[in-house]
């Protein structure tokens, strides 16, 4: 027996159920509004005009997405020849940030092949993946603009390893895959090295970028056969232009519909039926898509259904998943009030159309992202000028505690004084720029700050949120509370060529993050362990207590 979600709408496999009650539940239909303006049609069309006279300029380069499945259809013979021309290279890591690094993420986890992911600043965990299979590793660079501060250090270090370990440049260059835009920087470096490059589609935007080169390259050497991505989503794009039969239109008007009625944050939920990370990929779609001018739609990565923070008053509760057995219940165990079920290839297609939709319902442009240059530009002024001269307000064992005037002197105290102060309407953001790998378990924050402060509570990897969430946190509503997390660091590691570590650019971003949003007058708390492992135990039980 299916779950009573309303009518379900499907097309080439995917399926969005709940879509028409959250519609009904507004005074006016948002999907009747959006038919009534041709919006489907305008999107699948390419129409620039659709977010008004100020986002058209923009988007007329942006929308390439909307059918970039059939020009990467291109890239198949290339990636073919590159796969049996590197076959002695089976250790393939991704050196991206944001959309270029979690679509392929998400593609690989869910189809089973192994990717090293680095997306971090943290010099453990870029130590740790240098000496992984060194000899054995193609470096997969990716970056749009080709002059990503992360990605281009990581760039540096595996140069330098490979040098170390005896290569010639020549030989070292045959280790490195290139992706970016035509005319970006990198090409020029990449030529210098001697590394092979793909050209990405240069009419969409990093976020939109999964079925890219950006998508593909690093998943199709990881061993992951990426026609089929390309088959779902050709499939799928025949639904966009149309009325009805459309759901990819009844999941936009949804988010704008709920959006709007005061549902503005998004629990994104796995329900277990084959989709593995969409919920991290959406959420840098949304969140840097949306939440700009004061609006926006805040997406809170939950991590099962049964964990604390999936539903709430201004919570709009989504599942997502892949093919749903005969009869079973949408949702994987929770009664969520919207469900999306289908292949990957088209969930990529149907979460990208549905956000730019959600742009229009919210008046604004879903391309731009107006706020992601501030942390970098603060980041890039104290790599300069040096690190501000900051003291603690007290410290308890391993933990070193930052906090605003005021805030109480003990860390239960200081915690529970953040947790209480979010109000009817505010979220907590938990901010670690840690080693994601090895202090992997102060990811166990989220669900226990949700149960404790009963909020939307999310929680980002940094510097890799600054490239989604970092959008929202500066250019969404200003009703944020944040909690950030940083770690002594035992054994730093250069950045080749630069006048900076790992370490130093790590703690340059937290600063640099810091200073923007304490700008915004919001509560910044900042947590430094100078143990990492015993700090990450300690600030658990904290939270723990504050459930008794």
């Amino acid at each position: 027996m299916t779950q009573d979600l309303g009518s379900a709408e499907a097309a080439a496999g995917l399926t969005v159920y709940g879509a028409e009650a959250i519609d009904a539940s507004a005074p006016g239909s948002t999907r009747t509004a959006l038919v009534a303006d041709d919006a489907p049609r305008r999107l699948a069309g390419k129409d620039a005009t659709l977010w008004g006279p100020d986002a058209e300029a923009e988007a007329s380069v942006r929308l390439g997405w909307v059918d970039t499945h059939q020009r990467s259809r291109e890239l198949l013979p290339q990636l073919a020849e590159l796969k049996a021309e590197l076959v002695d290279l089976d250790h393939v890591v991704l050196a991206g940030m944001g959309g270029s690094s979690l679509a392929p993420e998400v593609i690989t986890r869910t189809l089973g092949k192994p990717l090293t992911v680095l997306d971090t600043t943290d010099p453990g965990q870029v130590r740790a993946a240098l000496g992984d299979r060194l000899l054995q590793t193609v470096v997969v660079v990716a970056s749009k603009s080709g002059s990503t501060v992360e990605t281009d250090s990581h760039r540096r270090a595996y140069w330098q390893a490979f040098l170390d370990a005896g290569l010639t440049e020549a030989e070292a260059g045959r280790h490195f895959v290139i992706v970016t835009d035509p005319g970006s920087p990198l090409v020029e470096t990449a030529n210098e090295m001697g590394a092979f490059v793909l050209l990405a589609d240069p009419n969409v935007g990093g976020r939109y970028s999964a079925l890219t080169a950006f998508g593909l390259v690093p998943s199709a050497l990881a061993g992951v056969e990426v026609a089929e991505l390309l088959d779902q989503a050709e499939e799928f794009s025949a639904a966009l232009g149309g009325d009805k039969d459309n759901p990819a239109l009844a999941l936009g008007a949804a988010l704008g519909t709920a959006a709007t009625g005061g549902r503005d944050k998004v629990a994104l939920i796995s329900d277990g039926t084959g989709i593995e990370g969409l919920g991290d990929w959406a959420e840098q779609l949304i969140a840097e898509s949306t939440g700009k001018g004061g609006v926006g739609i805040l997406p809170v990565v939950i991590e099962s259904p049964q964990a604390p923070g999936a539903t709430g008053a201004d919570v709009l509760t989504v599942t997502y998943g892949g093919a749903l057995a005969p009869g079973a219940n949408p949702g994987g165990g929770i009664a969520p009030q919207l469900a999306v079920n289908g292949p990957l290839g088209a969930q990529f297609l149907a979460w990208e159309y549905a956000t730019a939709l959600a742009g229009v319902v919210l008046g604004i442009d879903p391309f731009d992202q107006p706020n992601v240059t501030e942390s970098k530009e603060n980041t890039n002024r104290l790599l300069a000028g040096g690190l501000p001269d900051e003291t603690p307000s007290f410290t308890t064992g391993a933990v070193e505690v930052y906090a605003p005037a005021g805030a109480p002197g003990d860390l239960t105290g200081v915690l529970r004084w953040l947790t209480d102060g979010l109000g009817p309407d505010g979220y907590l953001a938990a901010m670690a720029y840690l080693d994601r790998f090895g202090d992997a378990g102060a990811a166990e924050l989220r669900p226990l700050l949700a149960e404790v402060s009963g909020r939307p509570v999310t929680f980002g990897w940094g510097p890799r949120f600054l490239h989604s969430t970092g959008q929202y946190h500066k250019g969404g509503p200003q009703v944020g509370s944040y909690l950030q997390i940083t770690g002594a660091v035992a054994d730093d590691l250069p950045v080749p060529g630069k006048p900076y570590t790992f370490g130093e650019l790590q703690a340059a971003q937290a600063a640099g993050d810091r200073q923007a949003l304490a700008g915004r007058k919001r509560p910044v708390l900042r947590l430094h362990l100078t143990d990492r492992a015993a700090g990450v135990a300690q600030l658990l039980d904290a939270v723990r207590e504050l459930r008794g």
